[in-house]
């Protein structure tokens, strides 16, 4: 669940002790305690017909509320009831702790349930684990001043700590997340985004190209087009020596990455004319299969063409290219001449096309 989800989540179940501090100001604390409990319902009702559910979070805040609003009146010692916001910090911390801290994740299975059609890659769950243990660090130090305030200070301190200063610090703490995720974007603005899926190949988020290259547990989408001639040869690219993988081996005819929000076909066509000028072909897609390079990892959508007019190389792309008969790249197998992902593919091509 992310921090704006959170904060919408248990926002509600704070409300009814807000409530109690006013009407307490103003009527005193068995009045405050009514007006609070009254509240409290009303939210569970508006909740369950707006939603369909009661809302467990509100109904624990109210019931805990009574029980120790009753406690400090019965006793006439309102300390039980002022130390109601540091049982539920006490709870929350221990919520957060173990998803923290533990290999049990609470939070990441209460956004699974909230989110159902969403599933979270490594980079978002590196980064819902930073807010978990920031969120554990921010209810701590809140639960521990509100203990505090509960024994030595004042009632304007305790209802000032216990309430407003809540929305305070977390309001703070949005607003910094805020300009950090906006700053963020701005670093990458100018840069390809890519999509970033399941080895099914369905979306899951995306991520800078960058990004992309420095996290092998983000698997992004790519197109490899094999271009054969009427005599057999396969049409190969040199990569350039500026390439960071396999700089200055021959490798698949057109090689690039799906931009985020771009079909097959286009990526499928854009790579081709930039890479060798051709933009009237028909492709038929042979194979799928997930690639592992040193800096990153691709879903591999191989497809193969029957073209027979002139190739003209993209220079700033391409070192060379140029055709190859099956038996010239039999005999270079193995010796460093072709990428690694080449000859995988090429003993896919001699299985399923070649003869």
């Amino acid at each position: 669940m992310d921090k704006k989800a959170l904060f919408k989540q248990l926002l509600p179940g704070f409300l009814p002790i807000i409530i109690f501090i006013a009407a307490d100001e103003i009527w005193g604390t068995k009045v405050g305690l009514i007006v609070a409990v009254i509240f409290g319902i009303l939210e569970l009702i508006y909740t369950y017909f707006k939603e369909k559910r009661f809302d467990k979070f509100i109904l624990f805040d109210t019931a805990l509320l009574v029980a120790l609003g009753l406690i400090s009146i019965i006793l006439n010692n309102e300390i039980f009831f002022k130390l109601k916001p540091a049982l539920i910090g006490v709870i929350i911390c221990a919520v957060l702790g173990i998803s923290a801290f533990s290999s049990h994740n609470l939070m990441l299975l209460m956004s699974k349930r909230y989110l159902k059609d969403v599933q979270i890659d490594s980079n978002q769950l590196k980064a819902l684990n930073r807010s978990i243990k920031t969120m554990f660090y921010l209810f701590g130090s809140y639960t521990i001043l509100v203990t505090y305030s509960a024994f030595y200070m004042s009632n304007e301190a305790w209802a000032f700590i216990s309430g407003g200063l809540f929305y305070i610090l977390f309001g703070v703490y949005f607003v910094y997340e805020l300009i950090n995720n906006k700053l963020k974007q701005n670093k990458f603005k100018n840069e390809e985004w890519l999509p970033i899926v399941d080895e099914e190949g369905k979306v899951l988020g995306k991520a800078p190209r960058s990004v992309c290259h420095s996290d092998k547990n983000l698997l992004h989408p790519v197109v490899h087009l094999h271009v054969i001639n009427k005599q057999n040869r396969i049409f190969l690219q040199k990569r350039p020596m500026f390439k960071k993988v396999q700089p200055g081996k021959w490798d698949t005819a057109v090689g690039g990455h799906i931009s985020f929000n771009e079909t097959l076909e286009q990526s499928l066509k854009r790579e081709t004319f930039e890479e060798i000028g051709i933009s009237d072909f028909n492709a038929k897609l042979i194979g799928t299969y997930k690639w592992e390079s040193d800096i990153e990892t691709e879903l591999v959508y191989m497809f193969i063409t029957n073209y027979n007019n002139g190739i003209k190389i993209n220079n700033k792309e391409l070192d060379k290219g140029k055709f190859w008969s099956i038996n010239q790249i039999n005999k270079n197998l193995g010796l460093g001449v072709f990428t690694p992902n080449f000859e995988l593919e090429f003993d896919i091509l001699k299985k399923q096309v070649l003869h």
